[in-house]
């Protein structure tokens, strides 16, 4: 009976044996090392082309002690913030030679237990350093307690249940040091809106908040409180549970009927937290013969797609996701000592900031006389 021989694997001696180089020359290319002469990394390619030879992560990781591997643990999952900013991470470490390992949990009910579990979990794996979206309190207050000996990086919002400051005084000394946060201004977001409905002479408003263990939400609503005392603009904050657009079309449904019901008037302008919650004011306002914007206008947050195309279009505050997960990786790397120590225009409470700009379209307008 014959037997198959399985085809041994070539090594890096191998290839330094082909190429007449010595194996640390081979190294070298492998790792993108400028110190090689061209005519030596051209003649080394040519040999691991010829060859069909691999490098072996495990030995790579045990001569560098690194494993170009990261760890992220990302609440939110089912929205499009977090899952875009997760996306521009994965592309980022793939353009550094890095690899991204993912856990996603419930953004709500994770606990530090799970948490914990999770970080023990990457440490196995031998990543070299963590990426933590923590959109809620729960949340980064697990990321603040977690005991990683590696380099992490926080992506949360400025205002909470706890502060930042709070956060980072759950962190050792040591711990801080090998911390970065960053986040997108949701406060400059808030006062572009508030500047463009104060400029189109809107003075009664509805504002819809998020809820309230989401940080983006807490942050948006403080903003809003303190603006509206800047700008006396009077506004009623209708509190939602979930950012779907189903709970605010009931809320603003029994908020029409009410001032059906009672003579009561009408605001001149709707505030949302996010475009979903903006979609089902939209609709409840529609379905009671309200015209958007003729009779009331509307903003949302986010920018989601399709937003433009929404009847009316609309205005509402583009957060540059995609900006916000190169920013995280930006900050990694830095912090394993792989590139420049990045700048932002903006920072607040110790948090790195990605502008937040008004997207101006057709659902706002001035204000209705009534």
């Amino acid at each position: 009976m014959s037997t198959r021989k399985t085809a041994k694997r070539p090594s890096i001696f191998e290839v330094a044996k082909r190429a007449g180089v010595s194996h640390q020359t081979v190294s070298r290319v492998i790792n993108h090392s400028p110190n090689v002469a061209q005519a030596t990394r051209a003649k080394v390619e040519q040999a691991i082309d010829e060859l069909g030879y691999r490098p072996s992560n495990s030995a790579r990781a045990l001569a560098s002690r690194t494993t170009r591997t990261i760890g992220v643990i990302a609440g939110g999952q089912r929205f499009y913030g977090p899952v875009s900013s997760l996306a521009a991470i994965e592309t980022m470490a793939r353009e550094h030679g890095m690899f991204v390992s993912v856990a996603m949990v419930h953004e709500a009910l994770c606990s530090q237990e799970e948490f914990d579990n999770l970080c023990d979990m990457f440490g196995q794996q031998g990543v070299d350093g963590y990426i933590f979206l923590t959109p809620t309190d729960v949340m980064l207050q697990s990321a603040c307690r977690a005991k990683v000996t590696q380099p992490r990086v926080l992506v949360t919002s400025t205002h909470g249940k706890m502060s930042i400051q709070e956060g980072m005084r759950l962190l050792g000394a040591e711990q801080r040091r090998k911390v970065s946060l960053v986040g997108v201004d949701q406060w400059g977001g808030m006062e572009g809106i508030m500047r463009l409905i104060d400029k189109f002479g809107h003075r009664n408003v509805l504002l819809f908040a998020g809820p309230t263990q989401w940080r983006d939400a807490a942050t948006r609503l403080l903003a809003w409180n303190k603006l509206c005392t800047q700008y006396g603009v009077n506004s009623i904050t209708v509190q939602c549970s979930v950012w779907e657009s189903g709970e605010a079309y009931q809320r603003m449904n029994h908020i029409l009927e009410n001032i059906g019901s009672n003579g009561g008037r009408l605001p001149t302008c709707v505030v949302c937290s996010n475009d979903q919650m903006a979609i089902g004011v939209i609709r409840a306002l529609l379905e009671h013969g309200v015209h958007v914007p003729q009779d009331v206008s509307v903003t949302g947050f986010d920018d989601m797609p399709g937003m433009s195309n929404l009847f009316p279009p609309l205005t509402t505050v583009r957060q540059d996701f995609d900006d916000l997960g190169t920013m995280a990786m930006r900050e990694l790397l830095y912090l394993l000592g792989e590139g420049d120590e990045p700048g932002y225009t903006m920072s607040r409470h110790g948090v790195g900031l990605a502008p937040a700009d008004v997207i101006v379209r057709q659902s706002v307008r001035e204000a209705a006389r009534r």
